[in-house]
């Protein structure tokens, strides 16, 4: 999990510096017209609208695109039609990934993340090939220095969490997707700040990936995010925390 949690860490660091570029706010629009799309304009009843408001305001995006985002998406206001799909394939090393993305053309972006896994050396399976080696589960994640161990384990445990790892600079907080928002309300209650909070795609075991293997994966990956298209890229590697830094420092 160490690796994981790292990556995730890592793309989240990325993520916010892309926000300040503006390179981010297409994605998360996105995710919120089609939130609002599949469950209606009011956050308090559909919790996938929620979690993507609440993460484009960790983005500082202003209210107002927020606003014109959830109209064009109830189609109180005109705007284009995104639907989600899924892509799955295989990485360098034989790790599993699983491609998340919005997408108005199926077609193009068919052909665009196909073309990515070519060219960094992976290949394209098809609808089911690795997705069941994926689970939905709630993910937070909580500087140490923040807390004390035994003080977070009994907040979160008490709260519904299923697991909480101890990793070299943080907690990772693991629930089910419908204890999600209880955890992160009795975090919220007791004023433990976290770094990330969301619900997204664990793998049930992980595959080694080293050496140069290991950094064409992570550029794989990488060049998945990028595509305009993509919402989310989740795979089974383990690798090395010092590959994964090395890389992170690189890029």
């Amino acid at each position: 999990m160490s690796g994981h949690s790292k990556w995730a860490q890592i793309k989240h660091k990325k993520a916010k510096v892309d926000a300040q570029r503006g390179k981010i706010f297409g994605k998360l629009i996105r995710e919120i017209m089609v939130a609002a799309r599949m469950g209606g304009g009011n956050p308090e009843f559909n919790p996938r609208l929620r979690m993507a408001i609440e993460k484009a305001k960790s983005y500082n995006m202003p209210w107002d695109n927020i606003e014109r985002a959830i109209k064009k998406g109830t189609g109180e206001l005109e705007g284009q039609a995104f639907e989600q799909v899924v892509y799955e394939g295989y990485g360098p090393g034989g790790a599993a990934i699983m491609v998340v993305a919005l997408t108005d053309n199926k077609n193009r972006t068919a052909g665009e993340i196909r073309h990515i896994f070519t060219k960094y050396g992976g290949n394209m399976g098809g609808a089911g090939s690795v997705a069941w080696q994926f689970e939905e589960k709630g993910v937070i994640y909580v500087d140490r220095e923040a807390v004390s161990e035994d003080e977070i384990l009994e907040v979160v445990l008490d709260a519904g969490a299923e697991d909480v790892k101890v990793e070299e600079d943080s907690y990772t907080i693991i629930s089910s997707p419908k204890d999600f928002e209880n955890v992160k309300k009795a975090l919220d209650e007791k004023k433990i700040p976290y770094t990330q909070a969301e619900v997204t795609m664990l793998p049930k075991s992980q595959v080694k990936v080293e050496a140069k293997k290991a950094e064409q994966l992570l550029r794989l990956i990488e060049a998945l995010e990028d595509q305009d298209d993509v919402q989310n890229v989740y795979s089974n590697f383990d690798i090395p925390d010092e590959t994964l830094k090395a890389f992170s420092e690189a890029s």
